[in-house]
């Protein structure tokens, strides 16, 4: 059967991004096609300055929005990064695979090193090989597909080419996995600057649509939308990016085509009234579902536990093999325990 790995990282609030680029398909279709885990990648939201109570608060948060979007553990694996030890044991053997060239061409490090450079600061070591952990967090569990939005597509790249290498030079280890995107929404866009990325992180709610937002506030930020000049409501991402984003979100929102969507307004203001309700009604039943869950947190607690439990006896045997073909004395031959000397 398929397997299938896919994460969130509790950085921010989810947001409509988070939901139309994966998270939807993961609840619809994922779960019900593939032996497929979803993890709150924990550990990655410690490579920039961070509250720990706040990363705490949002796995949590993150970890209940991802039942709420339909996730259901009788069908997949639900589950915090941090409580499978097998991803920082992994994570270490591919730094020892991967180059210091391959860290700097990642473009969240160029782009985030740089920017810190212009400020006079530096970044954590950890954002320059936190792609090696993603890489570990992947094939650990010898996933084949690994659902991601398009800026995550490098990546799944740099992952394949690590398993590819390792496979090589120690023995075939590692499943090589590839990516898969969505065909309509892969990378929904900040309703204030269409260029950019509707991203958790970034603070400019104004164009960010979070899961959780009231309906009053969707639509004020979906209407308040920029879009471009002149007057036809055209799909054309290169010249027109504001309207092409609203259409790629309201199709995504009712199972539409954008330009065929195109053809139906005459106005801006019609387009963008449509994209709001569409918005609102296709977060409601995860909000809906989002209080009930908060209601019984010992529920969510037991589908983590449960999950990292379950995770844990995938991801062990692979990671166990890799350290053997690496080279690494085990610790035991049958427990993985370690062994003691009881000579004086």
């Amino acid at each position: 059967m398929t397997r299938v790995f896919s994460g969130v990282k509790p950085t921010g609030h989810l947001t409509l991004g988070n939901y139309l680029g994966a998270m939807r398909q993961w609840a619809a279709v994922d779960q019900h096609r593939a032996e497929a885990l979803f993890c709150i990648v924990d550990l990655h939201a410690l490579t920039v300055d961070h509250d720990p109570a706040r990363v705490r608060r949002l796995s949590r948060q993150a970890a209940t929005l991802l039942l709420a979007a339909g996730l259901d553990p009788r069908l997949c694996t639900v589950f915090v990064q941090s409580h499978v030890d097998e991803h920082a044991r992994l994570s270490y053997l591919l730094e020892c695979v991967a180059t210091d060239g391959e860290m700097r061409r990642m473009i969240q490090y160029k782009e985030k090193s740089a920017r810190e450079q212009r400020r006079g600061g530096s970044v954590r070591l950890s954002l320059l090989t936190y792609p090696v952990l993603m890489a570990a967090d992947i094939l650990a569990y010898g996933a084949d597909e690994v659902p991601v939005g398009d800026d995550q597509a490098q990546h799944v790249e740099l992952t394949r080419d690590l398993a590819v290498r390792f496979n090589q030079r120690y023995g075939h280890t590692f499943v090589v996995p590839r990516a898969t995107l969505p065909e309509v929404a892969a990378r929904v866009m900040n309703l204030q600057e269409p260029l950019a990325k509707m991203g958790k992180s970034d603070d400019t709610g104004p164009g960010i649509v979070y899961l959780l937002d009231e309906p009053d506030v969707v639509r004020k930020k979906v209407m308040r939308a920029v879009t471009d000049s002149g007057r036809e409501v055209v799909y054309d991402r290169e010249s027109r990016p504001g309207v092409a984003n609203l259409l790629e979100i309201l199709a995504a929102c009712t199972g539409g085509n954008p330009e065929a969507l195109a053809g139906a307004y005459e106005s801006y203001g019609a387009l963008k009234r449509d994209t709001a309700e569409a918005v609102v009604e296709v977060l409601r039943p995860v909000q809906e579902r989002h209080k009930e869950l908060c209601a019984d947190p010992g529920h969510v607690e037991g589908v983590l536990r449960d999950g990292a439990e379950r995770a844990r006896g995938m991801a062990r045997p692979t990671v166990d093999a890799s350290y053997r073909a690496i080279g690494l004395l085990p610790a035991s031959s049958d427990t993985g325990a370690p062994v003691l000397n009881a000579a004086r």
